[in-house]
């Protein structure tokens, strides 16, 4: 194959071939049981088994096997839980207070959103904080994946009763980019992507089936052309067709490849809410060797392509070029509450506004004004 294709080289049949496989539990000896092709973990064989073992297994799980855990318990102490609930409930009424209105690329109103919760529960509740991450698993099922020195990001998000099922989709990195972006990456770096991040939840109610739990489908995150594939018509109806939910109790946690399809199932009780911290867990390579400060560069190299495109001595490649050595070139990390994507679910790149402004000869005090917004908007 290629390493460059096009959305149009996505195949439904291969992708069946893979989602066709069956998790078996002998292949997982610390799991309890295999539940509808995701093996079940019980919080204390996780602890009491031999570690390098573990992480072996769960890193064979993510990888080659159906891409997706649950662990039983993994918050055995429910109390904890619940201090850390009423934290999370403290910064809504304080966000809702502001106007602020968070939510998940969601219609309006379906659901409640924290981005950023780990930030703003350290500064909110140091006690509960420390008390909830001091959880060892946590550290162990990020290592079985990205290795020592991960980020962990968090946010919250509440589903209130009817809330409406989400769009199947990956997850960041390319899952948050348009198609005609995911193109453009060779295909390695497709599958490097998932390598990069890990995605996770802690339960913070109990949800049964009809509070919408997340719709999974096991083994999917071996699609090579997944982040290609999970936008089309056909791909969204194998999804509804084929995806599966466990019910989660409160504590219990669930960890899974970014590259899977899963979404967010509907809410079809008239009184419960669903509520869960989603923890996005981050490898230690997603960094650049040397801290630039690109914003001066950006403002310093301003005038000069803005003459050239004015005397007609640069033309777009050229200009591409130089933007891309320039600025930042993607939207992340960000603070969503003040940059919020406006297309797709993307917020705008240092390169995207440097281009825009130079297309539309925006004066140089202009750009400046816009380099210190955008500046803002992205502080933590």
């Amino acid at each position: 194959m290629p390493a460059f294709v096009s959305a149009d080289a996505v195949q439904l049949e291969d992708f069946h071939s893979i989602c066709a496989q069956q998790a078996a539990a002998e292949d997982y000896p610390h799991c309890a049981e295999v539940c509808s092709n995701i093996p079940i973990y019980q919080a204390q064989a996780l602890r009491n088994g031999d570690r390098h073992a573990v992480l072996d297994e769960l890193h064979r799980l993510f990888s080659q096997g159906p891409g997706v855990m649950v662990v039983r318990q993994g918050y055995a102490d429910l109390d904890v839980v619940d201090r850390h609930s009423q934290v999370f409930e403290a910064i809504f009424a304080q966000e809702a207070a502001q106007g602020v209105a968070a939510d998940h690329f969601a219609k309006a109103g379906s659901n409640g959103r924290i981005w950023n919760s780990l930030q703003k529960a350290a500064l909110q509740s140091p006690a509960s904080f420390v008390e909830y991450y001091a959880n060892p698993l946590l550290g162990l099922i990020a290592q079985a994946w990205l290795g020592p020195g991960y980020q962990v990001t968090a946010q919250v998000n509440v589903v209130h009763p009817g809330g409406q099922a989400q769009q199947p989709h990956r997850d960041y990195h390319l899952g948050f980019q348009t198609v005609d972006v995911v193109e453009r990456f060779p295909l390695p770096l497709h599958t490097l992507s998932q390598y990069l991040t890990l995605q996770g939840a802690v339960a913070h109610s109990d949800m049964p089936l009809e509070t919408g739990p997340t719709q999974l489908l096991p083994f999917s995150q071996q699609y090579p052309l997944g982040y290609l594939a999970w936008r089309r018509t056909e791909f969204i109806e194998y999804f509804q067709q084929h995806a599966v939910q466990l019910p989660l109790n409160k504590g219990d946690l669930l960890f899974f490849n970014p590259a899977l399809f899963h979404a967010a199932g509907t809410n079809r009780t008239p009184d419960r809410q669903r509520m869960a911290n989603l923890l996005q867990i981050s490898s230690a390579f997603g960094k650049t060797m040397e801290a630039v400060d690109r914003d001066r560069m950006m403002l310093a190299l301003y005038p000069c392509l803005l003459e050239r495109l004015a005397d007609n001595v640069m033309d777009g490649e050229a200009l591409h070029a130089v933007i891309a050595c320039t600025a930042d070139g993607y939207s992340f990390p960000t603070n969503l509450d003040t940059d919020p994507p406006l297309q797709g679910l993307a917020p705008q790149t240092g390169q995207q506004l440097m281009l825009q402004a130079l297309n539309e000869r925006w004066p140089c005090e202009t750009f400046a004004e816009r380099v210190a917004q955008l500046r803002a908007k992205r502080q933590g």
